[in-house]
């Protein structure tokens, strides 16, 4: 395995922390990128189960408006390329909120949830849609296969990447489908976390990061084919990789060809273009540390804008605490009142940022800018700046926006 990036030892990104924890020990683990030499897959060690993790979760997809609209786009595409209709039938393996298959039962297309959050997942059962409060592995997917039928459609975004069995999971995506069905997995594009510096998406519930040239053999080892891919913006620029049983492929599309000999292009078909990334992270932190101190030499109040897990890997990594970021918001009432992993910045509720009127707010899910951008127009008013750490230090344009929304 070679070392690609080392960011220390940080807290589980989603463990934020109540007032009575803060007297409390608070243990850390290893954030360590590794690349394996002979599959090129990016990885980190499963020192933290996904038991540890997803049975009460902090994140619900629906609080972002513009997830909720690519899902949508995404159900409205599916149904149209796929022919699905009422006698079809769609899984979604970490399904959250129902903040995707909502739209599915809008379309009258039968379908199922599989997501291992209690919380979350009582959530998508109050939208109307069916959910199994389960991890997937090869049972209950023979389970959903005895109770309902092989699925024609299976969904599985932003979890291939959360998994410490990949090999099983795999094969219990292909035990879900019918040998004739589809499945999609969108997943973060290790091309941008490469080459822009993305290391905040590196965090400990994201075991894998992949290429399509690692994913392509992942998905071979449970004797699935990847037949199509798109390259979307989504966090930051994300693959959403289309695959079959190898009995029902076919040739791959074009665009396959087409994303491989990016990643080629870029280093990443072998193993020292990896090497790329620790520079680039070294040079995001170091202009960001300097625009802070220069704020508070300059007696400039700054807070933060979401507490999303990227957030906490960059503040744990970057060393910053409240005296730097006074505190934080989210739209998330479950995290209100509590405050960041490791960091303990407080996170508040929205509303505080229009009470208080900082100088600067600093996005920390920049992979969201345009929604943000919008969101926090009115900071312009009292010449407030909206600033986003990646993929370079830049500060958002509030007035041309405000004046787009009139």
């Amino acid at each position: 395995m070679l070392s690609v990036l080392d960011l220390g030892a940080t807290p589980p990104c989603e463990k934020i922390l109540s007032a009575d924890e803060l007297d409390l020990p608070e243990p850390t683990f290893p954030l360590h990128l590794r690349l394996c030499e002979d599959c090129l897959l990016l990885q980190i060690p499963a020192l933290i189960t996904p038991e540890d993790t997803f049975t009460e979760y902090a994140y619900y997809s629906s609080y972002s408006d513009s997830w909720v609209r690519h899902a949508k786009s995404f159900v409205e595409d599916a149904v149209r390329r796929l022919g699905l209709d009422a006698d079809s039938f769609m899984v979604e393996v970490a399904s959250n909120d129902g903040y995707l298959l909502q739209h599915a039962v809008a379309a009258g297309i039968p379908c199922l949830g599989i997501e291992p959050s209690v919380n979350v997942g009582a959530a998508a059962v109050e939208r109307g849609v069916s959910t199994w409060t389960e991890f997937l592995d090869e049972d209950v997917a023979r389970r959903v296969r005895t109770q309902y039928r092989p699925a024609d459609l299976v969904v599985a975004n932003n979890v291939y990447a959360h998994i410490p069995d990949l090999r099983g999971f795999t094969k219990s995506l292909r035990g879900l489908l019918a040998d004739d069905g589809w499945l999609s997995i969108e997943v973060h594009h290790a091309l941008n976390l490469v080459s822009l510096g993305q290391f905040d998406t590196i965090y400990h519930e994201h075991f894998q990061y992949y290429t399509l040239f690692s994913a392509t053999y992942a998905l071979a080892q449970a004797g699935l084919a990847v037949v199509d891919v798109e390259l979307l913006p989504t966090h930051g620029g994300s693959i959403r990789v289309w695959a079959r049983p190898v009995e029902s492929a076919g040739a791959p599309t074009a665009r396959v060809c087409e994303v491989l000999l990016m990643e080629e292009a870029a280093g990443l078909h072998r193993s020292d273009g990896y090497l790329q990334l620790r520079r680039r992270t070294e040079a995001i932190r170091h202009d960001l540390l300097a625009f802070l101190l220069r704020c508070r030499a300059q007696g400039k109040r700054v807070v933060g804008y979401g507490a999303p897990g990227k957030g906490n890997t960059l503040l744990n990594y970057c060393g910053i605490r409240s005296d730097l970021l006074e505190y934080t918001v989210d739209r998330n009432p479950y995290k209100h009142g509590h405050f960041t992993p490791g960091t303990r910045i407080p996170i508040h509720d929205p509303e505080m940022i229009a009470k208080d009127r900082p100088d600067v707010v600093l996005g920390l899910p920049w992979n969201l800018e345009p929604e943000l951008t919008d969101q926090l127009s009115y900071i312009a008013e009292w010449g407030g700046q909206l600033v986003f750490p990646l993929p370079t230090l830049h500060v958002a344009d509030l007035k041309s926006r405000s004046a787009a929304l009139r």
